[in-house]
């Protein structure tokens, strides 16, 4: 049995919301990775199966190695069809915010879902939800979005419902959102709720090939000049940078995605327990900031000092408005002052 860990209102209070509504449009946040894009397919599939009209609709693009995920096909980007998705968000009888606990997290999308007269929920996994919705589901505590999803539909008794399709997603979530199941709150019972879903035939070994073997030469060749030519070590922090600009990106091909998990490639190192991956943003002029460490070292705290940002204890992310020598001399900096405290 997974213990369940909401409130019985408001789970009472989400089965009426789904009960009494039709149109649910699902949202993330911008840039989706899997635990976003797999939340929101994940439910849609959910919600469909129950008779409900489902749509995903998200700030930009994602990752070509998530394009497999069941439902992916269908979903609506806002920076393409833009009319089109203000005027399904306007239309919708539920906003759901999926993986993202500020409305800055989806970019212009958040005007759009702001003045939507639709019931709002909220299901995430990141500290210090806005107020904006009716409904909220925030569990900083649980390894994903996705597990989040999960429980919520097995305290609603809707497992039965679930479909082969609904738990792929999920689990492609859970399993990017925790490095493999290798970092972050990974308890007893998130290994009971993969029991579950493989109950439901998923193909685990499968979807790990789907997401992790699945990239181009040119994410391939970006890799290893990323670790020869822009990884710098600060052995006395027991800390690694690494860097990129869009002239470098550009010279490998880049397309999105093509610089996921690269942030955790230094933690393989003996000795090195903060990582920290700064790029130039290929649409905005501002740096991409990334963190992750390993035992006690609060990325968070580092992000939100310096970076404009925030997250979990060992991965966390913000931004910088600045050049990328700018961030570079901040984070070291940081480096100095955390050595100090």
């Amino acid at each position: 049995m997974i213990k369940n860990i909401f409130k019985t209102d408001d789970i009472a209070k989400l089965k009426a919301t789904i009960a009494d509504n039709n149109f649910f449009v699902l949202t993330c946040h911008a840039g989706p990775d899997g635990d976003a894009l797999g939340s929101t397919l994940g439910l849609a599939g959910y919600l469909k199966a129950l008779g409900k009209e489902a749509l995903v609709v998200v700030p930009d693009a994602y990752p070509d190695f998530l394009a497999w995920m069941p439902g992916s096909q269908e979903v609506l980007r806002y920076d393409k069809y833009r009319d089109k998705a203000e005027l399904m968000i306007a239309a919708a009888d539920v906003v759901v915010a999926m993986d993202y606990n500020a409305l800055s997290r989806v970019d212009d999308m958040g005007v759009a879902i702001g003045k939507s007269k639709a019931v709002k929920v909220m299901i995430d996994h990141h500290l210090q939800p806005d107020g904006f919705c009716d409904l909220t589901f925030s569990f900083p505590q649980l390894s994903s979005t996705c597990e989040v999803v999960f429980r919520l539909i097995y305290a609603m008794d809707g497992y039965e419902v679930m479909d082969k399709g609904v738990c792929e997603c999920l689990y492609a979530g859970m399993m990017t959102d925790t490095g493999c199941f290798s970092y972050g709150p990974c308890t007893q019972e998130v290994y009971l709720i993969i029991s579950l879903m493989m109950q439901k035939e998923i193909n685990k070994d499968r979807i790990y090939n789907k997401v992790f073997n699945n990239y181009s030469e040119g994410r391939l060749r970006l890799m290893g000049y990323v670790l020869y030519e822009k990884m710098k070590v600060y052995p006395d922090h027991h800390a690694a940078l690494i860097t990129l600009t869009r002239e470098e990106m550009n010279r490998f091909n880049f397309v999105k995605g093509d610089t996921e998990g690269l942030v955790n490639i230094p933690l393989q190192m003996k000795g090195i327990h903060f990582s920290v991956f700064l790029r130039e943003d290929t649409e905005k002029d501002l740096i991409r900031v990334s963190l992750r460490s390993q035992g006690t070292f609060p990325c968070n705290k580092f992000a939100g000092r310096y970076f404009n940002g925030g997250g979990h204890l060992n991965a966390s992310g913000g931004q910088y408005d600045g050049s990328l020598d700018e961030a570079v001399a901040l984070f070291e900096k940081g480096l100095e002052e955390f050595l100090k405290s």
